[in-house]
């Protein structure tokens, strides 16, 4: 059934309590396992690939359009059969899209991929109505992308559910995931222009799909989702935004500097730090690694900033040598930089489009809940409708999934939401 009908919901959050216990299970140990962070790769995924595809090679999708330009047009669309041959995805259309989009940085256009899907049958009046899926981090190397898996990486448990529920869901990698270019790692307004331009790429590849959409990311994609809809009504005001949820967002990260600086980091936070300097020094050559790294960072620099085997298995060993001040600046000059370069990228940037949905835990261990507080502040202070939700003793990983649906449920009602602010 779809969300679409108020008298629906009750039915549809029941069904959704079944499929809760299981998303948590892929949040905590695949999205959000401990030994990976940052990294969101599933140990198992080599051991599953290993089996041979009963989908043939990937084709082009006869009812992709590519003769459209600019931001969301297609470049090229491919079927998934690694994806659609599994049991859990055997009702849906699935293609692996190249598309335009922007940079949040230098508004220069870009080439980016992702991955759109729509149920299979008869869709209803007006089309399918879109989910835009910000995933977490995946690490900041282009085979990295979510979309060159036959899993999504995780994030295909929240595809199918929406799918199932009579939605299309646009999952984008961001860019220098999945396509060329250099990741710029928690750069929020990049990654929310993607999720934009990935609900456009669906619309050209599949027909009969909405305007009408709602964005839900974790983490990474919580800030993703938080940045899209910021910048939703300007950049793309022929789609109609109902709201984002932004779950535990990294909407400003520049306090681990100083943290790193005190040598209060926490073990999630040490290994976060290597893959943040590396993504700003791939993007800013005068930023030097050295000003980041000693000890055992230096040493096991490449493994902490990997996203694929052998590397990803070292990862565990790696972190039990970690120190924080292994990864702290070596002097203000480098610590000035590496702050100015953050808070560039922090949110919130502007006024929302849409009403926004904040989850965030107080024992969060990866993103202090005061900076999560102080930016829904300053996000307040700017105007728009913000929902929160905080949960003292919930860390990263403990998303009151069934409150961010129940929410999602009641825009795509059409009804108001709770304002905090």
């Amino acid at each position: 059934m779809r969300l679409s009908r108020s008298n629906d919901r009750p039915r549809w959050l029941t069904r959704t309590a079944v499929a809760v216990t299981i998303f948590v299970v892929v949040i905590a140990q695949i999205l959000l396992g401990r030994a990976l962070l940052p990294f969101a790769v599933p140990l198992g995924l080599e051991f599953v690939n290993s089996f041979p595809s009963s989908g043939g090679p990937p084709v082009p999708v006869d009812t992709a359009d590519l003769t459209e330009a600019g931001p969301g047009s297609l470049v090229t669309a491919t079927t998934m059969p690694g994806v659609t041959r599994r049991v859990e995805a055997r009702d849906l259309h699935a293609a692996r899209v190249l598309y335009r989009s922007t940079s949040g940085g230098t508004a220069a256009p870009t080439v980016v991929s992702g991955s759109v899907f729509t149920p299979k049958g008869t869709p209803p009046p007006g089309g399918w109505p879109v989910v835009a899926i910000g995933h977490g981090t995946v690490g900041i190397d282009n085979p990295c992308a979510p979309s060159l898996s036959d899993t999504m990486l995780g994030a295909l448990a929240f595809v199918t559910p929406f799918i199932d529920r009579g939605f299309a869901v646009a999952v984008p990698d961001y860019e220098g995931l999945g396509a060329k270019g250099i990741h710029p790692y928690l750069d929020a307004r990049t990654a929310g222009l993607n999720m934009i331009d990935s609900v456009r790429a669906l619309r050209h590849a599949f027909p009969e799909v909405s305007t009408t959409w709602l964005g839900f990311g974790h983490s990474q994609g919580g800030a993703a989702t938080w940045a899209a809809n910021e910048q939703a009504s300007v950049y793309a005001p022929e789609l109609t935004l109902l709201g984002t949820v932004a779950a535990a967002p990294a909407a400003d990260v520049s306090g681990f500097v100083d943290k790193s600086l005190r040598g209060e980091l926490t073990s999630d936070q040490m290994l976060a730090m290597p893959v943040i300097v590396e993504s700003h020094a791939r993007l800013n050559p005068e930023l030097n690694r050295d000003d980041f790294r000693a000890g055992a960072a230096a040493q096991y620099w490449s493994v902490l900033t990997a996203c694929q085997a052998p590397q990803i298995y070292e990862r565990q060993a790696a972190a039990e040598h970690l120190r924080p001040e292994e990864v702290a600046p070596r002097s203000v000059a480098a610590a000035d930089q590496l702050r100015g370069l953050l808070r560039d990228w922090a949110l919130p940037q502007r006024p929302l489009s849409a009403p926004l949905s904040v989850w965030y835990g107080g024992a969060d261990t990866l993103v202090d809940a005061e900076w999560t507080a102080a930016a829904i502040a300053r996000a307040c202070a700017m105007g728009g409708t913000v929902t929160v939700q905080f949960e003292p003793d919930k860390g990263h990983a403990g998303v009151d999934l069934a409150s961010q649906l129940n929410w999602m449920a009641t825009r795509f009602a059409g009804q108001p939401v709770r304002n905090d602010c």
